[in-house]
């Protein structure tokens, strides 16, 4: 069996066979919350795809999930109700504090099956793709397993700004949509991941383990957009260390609007950008300061450049408002930018000059973290 995805180089659709496959991958038994209780903090999708689970919030609250936008409902991934909890989708269901707190009860009292087991695990992989590398040059792996939301065009115009990248500077660029490329062997083969706006939940226990390795003992991570903006996580260490910041919101009215980005000049990491420039994309929020988890700000948003709203009128200012930083993960180099939802952002000469130093820099500075 062989791997093949979408490449795009001069505004064609270029097919490109990137890996091979093992013949027969084992079944994935290691996934996150396999055998956790439900509960109110239980993705949503779990909760669709289990009739005991649903009956119960249908019971307790009325037919409260079919209140539950179509689009924010899907039970195959790329789904939204991967990157929503129960109680996060409370805005969707009108399932009020009082509500939710016997649903989640009655939910803890549900026994786990084999079946939602089954269920659990399917969206996770133990596909390993076998790469053939070039010698002698700087091995990048850009990951693109998508649970959670997947904007189209945004993930695509990171893929064809990334392989331009490397053809300009030389380096040996794959990709994959399979988690089962975490784990040690094959991690053990790069210089740096880039997660192309990832969402939800993608990595089974043991690929986590060997992703948190990789970074730890010296490996980098370059992040865009997507790849931190989930309303929901169920893997602490990702959100909390690795990325450093949760996700609050991004306005909606405008969706996007014009800002000035302020950059940090004295970062490695800005050279070739100018002092400020601006430019028009979705804004991201966060409701924790990556500066806290000891990150290394490059961009920071102006507020008073654009409208900080959020929907239902949420007030998203953050005050010192991070947009791109650096962290280092034990001897790991980490990049995360929340730029980048219209495809055209990864056209734009600064946000392409950063995006290509950050990528540099993740993969060869190896004094950056001693």
């Amino acid at each position: 069996m062989r791997k093949c995805a979408p490449l795009i180089a001069a505004g064609a659709l270029v097919i490109g066979v990137l890996a091979s496959f093992p013949a027969m991958a084992k079944p994935v038994t290691d996934c996150p919350l396999r055998d956790a209780p439900f509960s109110a903090e239980s993705p949503l999708i779990d909760i669709l795809l289990s009739p005991a689970a649903k009956a119960v919030v249908e019971a307790t609250a009325g037919s409260t999930l079919d209140k539950v936008p179509a689009r924010f409902a899907g039970t195959t991934p790329p789904s939204f109700a991967a990157i929503l909890s129960l109680r996060s989708a409370s805005m969707f269901t009108g399932l009020k504090a009082n509500a939710l707190a016997d649903v989640d009860a009655r939910l803890r009292k549900l026994p786990v099956t084999d079946a939602d087991r089954s269920a659990r695990c399917a969206r996770y992989d133990n596909d390993v793709p076998v790469f053939t590398l070039k010698p002698g040059k700087r091995h990048i792996l850009v990951f693109e397993k998508i649970n959670g939301f997947r904007d189209g065009p945004s993930v695509e115009a990171a893929h064809a700004a990334f392989v331009a990248m490397a053809e300009r500077k030389g380096w040996d660029l794959v990709t994959t949509d399979k988690g089962g490329a975490f784990n040690a062997a094959t991690l053990g083969q790069f210089d740096a991941v880039i997660w192309n706006n990832v969402s939800g939940d993608v990595l089974t226990l043991s690929q986590r383990a060997a992703f948190q390795r990789f970074l730890e003992r010296g490996g980098g991570f370059v992040g865009v957009h997507g790849t931190a903006g989930d309303p929901s996580y169920f893997w602490d260490w990702y959100a909390d260390t690795l990325i450093g910041a949760r996700f609050k919101g991004h306005p909606m009215n405008p969706q996007y609007q014009e800002a000035r980005i302020a950059v940090d000049i004295a970062s490695p990491l800005a050279a070739g950008l100018p002092a400020e420039w601006r430019m028009t994309d979705e804004w991201y929020s966060f409701s924790t300061n990556p500066r806290k988890a000891g990150a290394k700000v490059v961009l920071s948003l102006d507020e008073s450049t654009y409208s900080p709203v959020g929907p239902m009128s949420v007030d998203l200012r953050m005050g010192d408002h991070p947009l791109a930083w650096t962290n280092c993960i034990g001897k790991g180099r980490m990049f995360y930018s929340a730029i980048g939802h219209r495809p055209e952002t990864y056209s734009r000469p600064e946000y392409v000059t950063l995006l290509e130093t950050a990528i540099a820099w993740a993969a060869e500075d190896r004094k950056a973290c001693p």
